[in-house]
């Protein structure tokens, strides 16, 4: 479980980072905005792409699985109160995202040609709203996704500014010090991009009579961005941010204490021994 979390981080931190570089080119006026999907053409394009799309792929998954288990057996203690419920089902729609996303690049590896539907989302992902569109209507589940990713954003803005990450790393107070200029930076980027997000999205549940469209993706919410006053220079902060919060992915990679009580989770200690065996 610890090899396939802290991979899962690391590739995180990779998306991010290309995501965040390609937002300081758009600013700056060297390129386009890219969202997730485009970075893992990037990472396809470039010397030995298949075998690093590839290991790409199985980070990725990897975080996904490692995001399921948090929402679902809740190693870290989070509860069943309303702020845990509800960053809890934060981490399972990040693990459906990342899902899709792991799917995407193990087709770019296998050689097929990259899915459509941006931003991370991936077959799996719009499937799964399809189909929730279909039981509950579009509007409902629009503001229900409005809901999850301002809550999620305010969660990133609340870790930034009260240091609760640092509760979760393996780290002395001398490293700890050194992360934390990073980390809140990238966490609140991250935060602005997940509120802009929702946003729209509520903006779309409350306007539309009835919607099946997919959340806006990092290049849209992006572009929205250098649309608005001065967005040139907001975008160059956010891609910034998103470069620090990709720093601060790799942090996680190394530092984030996994060693958590996973015991209700069949099959977690096979896979867990296994892990260090391998």
């Amino acid at each position: 479980m610890e090899m396939l979390a802290r991979g899962g981080y690391a590739a995180r931190g990779v998306v991010y980072a290309i995501v965040g570089y390609f937002a300081v080119l758009a600013a700056i006026g060297s390129g386009a905005t890219k969202d997730t999907d485009d970075a893992l053409s990037v990472v396809f394009g470039g010397p030995f792409g298949t075998i690093l799309i590839g290991v790409l792929a199985l980070g990725l998954i990897g975080y996904a699985i490692w995001r399921f288990i948090q929402a679902t057996a809740d190693p870290d203690h989070f509860g069943t109160g309303a702020k845990g419920l509800a960053i809890r089902a934060g981490f399972l729609v990040t693990a459906v995202t990342y899902t899709g996303l792991a799917l995407t690049a193990a087709g770019a590896a296998l050689g097929m040609a990259l899915a459509g539907g941006g931003g991370g989302d991936g077959g799996t992902a719009a499937d799964l709203q399809r189909q929730a569109v279909g039981f509950l209507g579009g509007r409902v589940v629009a503001g229900l996704l409005a809901a999850v990713f301002i809550g999620v954003a305010v969660a990133h803005g609340v870790k930034a500014v009260r240091c609760t990450y640092e509760r979760y790393l393996k780290a002395d107070a001398d490293t700890r010090d050194r992360i934390r200029p990073i980390a809140r930076a990238g966490l609140i980027a991250r935060g602005v991009v997940f509120f802009i997000i929702g946003g729209l999205m509520a903006i779309r549940a409350w306007t539309a009579s009835d919607t099946g469209e997919q959340p806006p993706t990092l290049k849209e919410v992006l572009d929205i961005v250098r649309t608005m006053p001065a967005g040139t220079w907001i975008l160059l902060v956010i891609g910034l941010g998103l470069i620090a919060f990709a720093v601060y992915s790799f942090i996680e990679a190394a530092y984030r204490r996994i060693d958590v009580d996973t015991q209700d989770i069949p099959g977690a200690t096979r896979l867990k021994n296994a892990a260090r065996i391998g």
